[in-house]
């Protein structure tokens, strides 16, 4: 991990290995960006591009977020993308689509994520998360991360998407390895062939919902016209693919993270348990103090000025929402856990057109396991180290093993 002494040029925001520190450390490191080097340029070898802006304070991430006239997601929207010059989805997938058809996908899938639509949904997720904390302090110990927090978003989503049950553990496995990387010697061939094995998925799924439409996302993706033309087969997986990782591994993490977090901060958990703060605000801190996807990415489409500096056409620009949710002009002693904190305006579901389509469920999810926490868990107690990803984009632990000592 970066220390104090390092120069800011030698960290590297590529390497996962770089975030895999102490929570203080981290926002020690994010400080000095956003004090010594706010827009700041990260150099590249190897790759197609030659590096990139790392925007670190809150105001500009913002900035460009708001934005969509002179930055464009449609050439990547994350690192792993925009560093070899692309995104494959583009123009189809809707994170990575900007302009009309971005507006006209964005439109159709809110119909499926309105709340008032996602009620029955929301239910569904109070009932498992509570049946599933109460398993697990009847159990006595468990590992947080695969036992409990594992199951609820994937069935949230597959509920939400129309995948049958039994094909969920096997989906499960496949987002994990597409996406997050949570074993350092997994190979970037691995989650390639995992995200391709998901787009053959749902190109399957959306064949049969084709013939038997039903109440979920895939048939309305599958059945839709936009100008009366049908979505293509691209677009239909894409966006099925992009409902499934976003709408996991975000809430997923956020779940597991609060729970080590309450273990760290017991007078937090107390605050908590006791009913001193609401479970709405306890959710916004834990997603501020989480930020489960730590960076979002566009490319400057023309010349831009932010911070006294010249971001020219064609260059890539990361917003850091790790950085902009502990920035000091927003909010009052970040570095403090405060599940009472108030306002909370963080960034962790990003802002503006890409602002995140699930936010409302995944808050709905956090909110049910710490209402399922506090009403069944009196104490919980790691009983091994909580193992982190391994992850240049997103936050959190693959492992979590705890005992939970029941409630009176």
């Amino acid at each position: 991990m970066t220390t104090a002494t390092t120069t800011l040029s030698a960290v590297d925001l590529t390497e996962p290995r770089t975030f895999l520190g102490r929570g203080d450390e981290l926002i020690a490191l994010w400080r000095r960006f956003r004090t010594e080097s706010p827009v700041h340029w990260h150099p590249v070898e190897g790759r197609e591009v030659p590096g990139f802006w790392v925007l670190s304070r809150y105001q500009d991430v913002m900035e460009v977020y708001r934005d969509n006239k002179r930055f464009t997601s449609e050439r990547g929207n994350v690192l792993a993308t925009l560093l070899e010059g692309g995104d494959s989805a583009a123009g189809q997938m809707l994170a990575v689509t900007d302009g009309r058809r971005h507006r006209e996908l964005r439109n159709l899938l809110l119909k499926a994520f309105a709340p008032r639509v996602l009620e029955s949904v929301v239910d569904g997720v109070r009932r498992r998360a509570d049946r599933l904390v109460r398993e697990a302090v009847a159990r006595g110990a468990c590992d947080f991360a695969q036992d409990v927090a594992e199951h609820i978003p994937m069935a949230t989503i597959a509920d939400l998407l129309g995948v049958p049950a039994a094909d969920r553990d096997y989906l499960l496995s496949l987002t994990k390895q597409a996406l997050s990387a949570e074993e350092a010697e997994q190979s970037d061939e691995e989650a390639l062939v995992a995200r391709n094995e998901l787009l053959l998925y749902f190109s399957d799924l959306a064949e049969e919902r084709r013939g038997d439409p039903r109440d979920d996302v895939v048939s309305v993706l599958a059945t839709a016209t936009i100008d009366g033309e049908p979505l293509t087969e691209q677009e239909i997986v894409f966006n099925c693919y992009s409902v499934i990782i976003g709408g996991d591994e975000t809430s997923r993490l956020s779940m597991i993270s609060a729970v080590n977090e309450l273990i760290a901060h017991p007078e937090q958990w107390r605050r908590l348990k006791s009913g001193e703060v609401a479970v709405e605000s306890a959710v916004e801190e834990v997603l501020r103090w989480v930020t489960p996807a730590m960076h979002f990415g566009r490319r400057a489409v023309t010349d831009v000025e932010i911070g006294g500096r010249t971001l020219r056409e064609g260059d890539v620009v990361t917003l850091w929402n790790s950085s902009a949710n502990y920035d000091e002009e927003v909010f009052h002693r970040p570095e403090v856990f405060d599940l009472g904190r108030t306002p909370n305006k963080h960034v962790s579901f990003g802002y503006g057109p890409h602002f995140c389509l699930g936010a409302h469920l995944g808050r709905a999810e956090i909110h049910a396991l710490l209402t399922a926490l506090r009403t069944h868990v009196a104490e919980v107690v790691p009983t091994a180290p909580a193992r982190p990803i391994h992850s240049n984009f997103l936050h959190g632990y693959s492992s979590l093993p705890v005992s939970l000592r029941p409630a009176p």
